[in-house]
């Protein structure tokens, strides 16, 4: 028995990059099942028929996190087809990068839409169940720009909210057997980093003390161990994995 048997999940934005190899990893320790909430469906479908082209075990479905009437509709599918969910993954995210006074109101909120109240409307459909359960596991995924990061007012204080949000909901959850925690990497081998110059990512990657990128895997090893019962004494923290990276004091 893998240490997720029995345990159903949904992990946001997960088409590709780091969603998908979360997905994978839950897949391979074991999962019953596991929902993909992305805004591509084309990518989430394909996903899913690579990892389980039964589609007895995982399902896409189509998820603007930013509306709260979307985030409603998936997961009634999400509850239709598995009953329950015990792992929450909020993923999905999206960069509008600028220099402040450069920064549009609306590239502000949308950032803020996607990456908090995504996280907010999700934890609010699985909250309920998981309180009458007296189980569950919620994983956020923050950055290391919470701490900040030029060009991303936008995204660090999306992603700070995060943090605080995680802290508070950890606090109201614990006595019902509910960890809330958040893993903030550090630079990742995804698609994202596609649009950054040559020169500009050598001298990202010589300031990172491991001086290498971090792989889409070695975030998903870390989420498979919150979303498991070897962290259940683990809750409201944020994890750092970025290689060394900016480490809190």
């Amino acid at each position: 028995m893998g240490k997720l048997t029995n345990k159903y999940a949904v992990v946001t934005g997960a088409g590709k990059g780091i969603g998908k190899a979360i997905v994978k990893r839950l897949l391979e320790d074991d999962a019953a099942g596991v929902a993909i909430l992305e805004m591509d469906i084309a990518l989430a479908e394909a996903t899913a028929k690579e990892f389980d082209p039964t589609g007895d075990r995982v399902i896409a479905v189509k998820c603007n996190v930013a509306s709260q009437e979307e985030v409603h509709a998936a997961f009634e599918t999400v509850f239709a087809k598995f009953g329950r969910v015990d792992i929450l993954v909020n993923n999905a995210g999206i960069t509008r990068d600028a220099m402040f006074h450069k920064m549009t109101v609306d590239q502000a909120k949308l950032v803020m839409d996607v990456h908090f109240f995504g996280t907010f409307y999700c934890c609010q459909e699985v909250i309920p169940g998981m309180r009458d359960r007296a189980y569950g596991k919620i994983v956020n995924i923050s950055s290391v720009s919470a701490l900040g990061n030029i060009g991303q007012a936008n995204y660090s204080a999306a992603k700070s909210a995060i943090e605080g949000f995680t802290r508070t909901l950890a606090l109201e959850s614990a006595r019902k057997n509910i960890t809330v925690n958040a893993i903030a990497p550090g630079m990742i081998a995804t698609d994202i980093l596609n649009t950054i110059p040559e020169n500009v990512m050598k001298e990202k990657i010589a300031s990172c003390p491991m001086q290498r990128l971090g792989d889409p895997s070695e975030i998903a090893s870390v989420v498979s161990f919150l979303a498991s019962d070897d962290s259940s004494w683990i809750t409201g923290n944020t994890l750092i994995v970025s290689g060394g990276m900016k480490m809190k004091p």
